[in-house]
């Protein structure tokens, strides 16, 4: 029985028919006298009653909720580092959606939903923002730098891939290693880096089919004078092509993933055509100067085209549907990105050599260059394979971003109606739903460069508190490790995200001596060094990342310099964004996840509501 079946069962007329076992009111399994075999009655999958929404006691009622609410001390005191465990998020979690999803995919299909989720993504559309507006010809170094980082990341989600192959991905790994609160950040930041990923990449197509048609991109846009800059180009195509792309997502994960290496395929071939034709009308002398906006250029578009390799997590995210996880998702994970961080660098080392950086096209850079080099019929071919790459992105994004909130849905952080999977189709609709509605109406009003920087800060947050994960997992067991070996941990793990902290900040501030650099420096080795010398409580079961703690270490501090990276405007969104986070869970969230997780407490907690206990909901 679902947990949200059992608040439902609490709350049933005393008249109806009933049984005791162990102590727990349940429902006779008999729907009619005459059935043989009896059973649950089957439920709809298209329902839409409060119960569905807010199953929980808190929500019983106002006057449940009112009692709630004058425990909140109590309650985020409890949730604070509640920790999560395998069990949970692999069996007890997956009842919620009360259909299963269908196990489909193999590691062929893994390995080109990396490469259909990531290229595309990003490579087409911000390249040639950042090539223009930050880095210039060493652009090329910008994605080397996150591509390293990329990879640093990849390892440790395909770790807890393999251990826990859920749906959750990133948002099931910290609630098990870090806890609720951590877990609900994280989930709040999937879904708004789901929604605006999304919602850049409907912009994205935008740009290219309007260049296509005429070499303007934003020909199809709507101007609004009175709309704040930034918010006054209203975009409906990117709106439809996001409808349709999701929609199609819908209809079940393996026709997606046919689909999506049917079109990868020609892609590669495309993007093999790009580079062989980028090198051979390329000119050595559009690359000086190499470095036009200094080494803090370089950095600031690493942090920008990071975007560009994101969506891998949506691979670890499919684990629920892989048939061998343990062995097909460290290929599809760490074998596309290896391959796809060298062609990200070729491909953006061939932009550069092709046109002069001042002259790169800042929404649609390939298809414009290879206008300017007498190639008109080449632009139009790479219009749209772009155009084809970002759609695959939108659909393995649209897959991925949906199997996330299913299983934030299942822990009830959001309501668990989203967490529902059709029976048909084996797919979250609901989801699905709620990510494409959103991301369509943030598309239609939001300028790419605005989009770009709220994603990248969320991605890098989520990627870092995925390393610091994976040290915890390694050196921490609850009830194992003795607590001085706990306490010299989570000194080293301090020193590490400190000086990581302090590197950054010496960087943002723009301070050129070595000393400062020397000493952040050294004081992460020790302390890294320090956390190498402590033993480990837990191996891997199966898949383990290499050379702990020093890769994840390396993870956490190239994703935080990569934060420091981004501009002002981006830390002023993001703190924008998670005040409105905790005001939700502080509200909505912490009542939710206490009730589950406090079972013996619902039956007091529904006394308090009796007025409406007899109504059926």
């Amino acid at each position: 029985m679902t947990i949200s079946g059992h608040f439902q069962e609490l709350q049933t007329p005393l008249n109806s028919s009933k049984k005791i076992v162990g102590g727990m009111t349940t429902p006779c399994t008999s729907t009619t006298m005459n059935s043989p075999k009896t059973h649950q009655p089957h439920k709809p999958y298209w329902r839409f009653s409060k119960q569905d929404f807010f199953p929980e006691p808190s929500f019983n009622n106002w006057s449940s909720y009112k009692n709630a609410l004058s425990h909140i001390p109590t309650r985020l005191k409890n949730r604070l580092f509640a920790r999560s465990t395998e069990t949970s998020e692999l069996v007890e979690l997956k009842k919620e959606s009360e259909n299963e999803m269908k196990k489909c995919l193999t590691c062929w299909d893994l390995v080109w939903l990396g490469f259909g989720s990531v290229v595309g993504s990003g490579i087409f559309s911000i390249t040639g923002q950042e090539t223009r507006n930050n880095a210039g010809p060493a652009i090329i170094l910008s994605y080397a730098i996150s591509g390293l980082s990329a990879l640093l990341s990849v390892f440790c989600y395909t770790e807890f891939a393999v251990d826990i192959p859920i749906a959750g991905g990133s948002f099931s790994f910290l609630r098990v290693e870090l806890g609720d609160f951590v877990a609900f950040i994280a989930a709040a930041n999937i879904l708004l880096e789901a929604i605006v990923g999304a919602a850049g990449l409907g912009r994205s197509w935008s740009s290219y089919f309007a260049s296509i048609i005429k070499n303007d991109p934003d020909f199809l846009r709507i101007k609004i004078v009175s709309f704040a800059e930034g918010f006054n180009l209203l975009d409906p195509l990117a709106l439809v092509i996001l409808a349709l792309a999701n929609g199609f997502a819908m209809t079940g994960t393996r026709r997606t993933s046919i689909l999506n290496w049917l079109s990868s395929i020609v892609s590669a071939g495309v993007i093999v055509f790009i580079i062989v034709v980028g090198f051979i009308h390329g000119k050595t002398s559009n690359l000086v100067p190499f470095f036009p906006f200094g080494a803090g250029g370089v950095f600031r578009a690493a942090a920008v085209v990071y975007w560009s390799y994101t969506g891998f997590d949506m691979v670890a995210n499919m684990a629920e549907e892989t048939k061998k996880p343990s062995r097909d998702i460290p290929l599809g994970l760490v074998g596309s990105m290896s391959m796809i961080s060298i062609v990200y660098c070729l491909m953006a080392l061939a932009l550069t050599m092709m046109v002069k950086y001042t002259e790169v096209d800042v929404n649609a850079a390939y298809s414009v260059a290879f206008e300017g080099i007498g190639m008109n019929w080449a632009k139009y071919l790479v219009g749209i394979c772009a155009l084809k790459g970002m759609t695959t992105s939108m659909l393995v994004g649209s897959m991925g971003q949906s199997r996330y909130t299913t299983q934030i849905a299942r822990a009830h952080m959001i309501p668990p109606w989203f967490a529902l999977v059709h029976p048909k189709t084996g797919t979250p609709i609901y989801a699905t739903l709620l990510t494409t509605i959103t991301s369509c109406i943030l598309a239609l009003f939001t300028s790419l460069d605005v989009l770009s920087s709220v994603f990248s800060f969320s991605t890098l947050t989520i990627f870092m508190l995925m390393a610091v994960a994976l040290l915890v997992r390694r050196y921490y067991v609850t009830d194992v490790t003795p607590k001085y070996d706990l306490a010299k941990f989570l000194l080293c793990l301090f020193i590490v995200i400190g000086s990581s902290i302090g590197a950054t900040v010496l960087w943002s501030t723009k301070e050129k001596g070595w000393i400062g650099y020397t000493v952040t420096g050294a004081l992460w080795f020790l302390g890294t060094l320090g956390m190498a010398l402590l033993p480990k409580q837990r191996l891997p079961k199966v898949w383990g990342v290499p050379l702990v703690p020093w890769v994840p270490s390396l993870s956490i501090g190239m994703n935080i310099f990569l934060i420091g990276s981004l501009g002002e405007a981006a830390f002023y969104r993001f703190i924008i964004c998670s005040a409105v986070m905790l005001i939700y869970y502080v509200f909505v969230g912490v009542h939710a996840t206490y009730d589950i997780a406090h079972p013996e407490k619902l039956d007091s907690i529904i006394e308090e509501g009796k007025e409406n206990s007899n109504q059926v909901l």
